[in-house]
């Protein structure tokens, strides 16, 4: 039996842990899945998904810097897309059309809620940045029921128009923006979603709001403890996870949606720990 064909497409892409990821979903699942990473020229990632789909490939990950435009190129949009502003997943619906869903804030709340035991419900939360991460990621944690999130940003701006997007799915949640340097109190979790420290860098951020019960998730991952997290250990934070599992859980989300089988995952992410 012939192989349905998938892959991400980025630019770059060698780095991606995709590929690797759904040949282990594929062989825990016993689905006819080849998986392989495509790098689009940045001048042409329309031609790309088209090319794609043209040859008979079944499901599209996106990752940067094509989201936006992913987004832009469907025809048809999941609610979860709609919301987050870009697509990390495509596919052709029933009737053909290029349909467009994010799974990144799915991944992150499993991620949290399933793997680590992070209660969301009546948290507070300050959440870093204000950019495609952050809003992917918003609404399936406000959907949580947190007890409010601070959106905190370099560009007070760019928080404050997060905040107008999802206040009306905001539900009981107080939803606030600020900059890095403002909130001085201690949150219940921490979730950095600026790239900042793939670059070694930290947010101007107050060691005040981590307290002693605080949990700090860092949306980057990396084979070592990332820079957010080393400086959260130091202020005094007993918890600290790192994006690995999100990347995981979000892939896995893309996989149900295409296959209609959802892969276990913690093996996958331990394979990663050790690959």
């Amino acid at each position: 039996m012939k192989n349905d064909l998938y892959a991400v497409v980025g630019n770059p892409i060698s780095h991606s842990k995709s590929p690797r990821i759904h040949s282990l979903f594929a062989r825990e699942t016993g689905e006819p899945v080849e998986y392989t990473a495509i790098q689009a020229p940045l001048e042409d990632f329309a031609g790309t998904v088209t090319q794609f789909f043209e040859r008979g490939g079944k499901g599209l990950n996106v990752t940067v810097p094509f989201k936006e435009e992913a987004w832009n190129l469907a025809k048809r949009r999941t609610e979860r897309a709609e919301k987050a502003g870009a697509a990390n997943t495509l596919f052709l619906d029933e009737q053909g059309l290029l349909t467009a869903d994010n799974t990144d804030g799915c991944g992150i709340v499993r991620d949290l809620v399933d793997n680590h035991g992070v209660t969301l419900a009546g948290a507070r939360i300050l959440v870093l940045g204000a950019g495609g991460a952050v809003r992917g990621v918003l609404g399936p944690i406000l959907a949580e029921g947190p007890a409010s999130v601070t959106i905190a940003n370099r560009t007070l701006a760019r928080a404050e128009a997060l905040v107008s997007l999802f206040a009306p799915v905001a539900g009981a949640a107080r939803l606030d923006a600020c900059g890095f340097e403002q909130p001085t109190e201690p949150f219940d979790l921490i979730i950095n979603g600026t790239s900042a420290s793939l670059q070694g860098d930290l947010p101007p951020l107050s060691p005040r709001v981590i307290g002693e019960r605080t949990v700090v998730y860092d949306m980057m991952y990396s084979l070592q403890t990332t820079t957010f997290n080393q400086w959260a250990l130091e202020q005094g934070a007993q918890i600290v996870h790192d994006g690995l599992g999100m990347l995981v859980e979000q892939a896995a989300e893309s996989f149900r949606i295409w296959r209609g089988v959802s892969p276990a995952t913690l093996p996958v992410v331990e394979q990663l720990r050790n690959d």
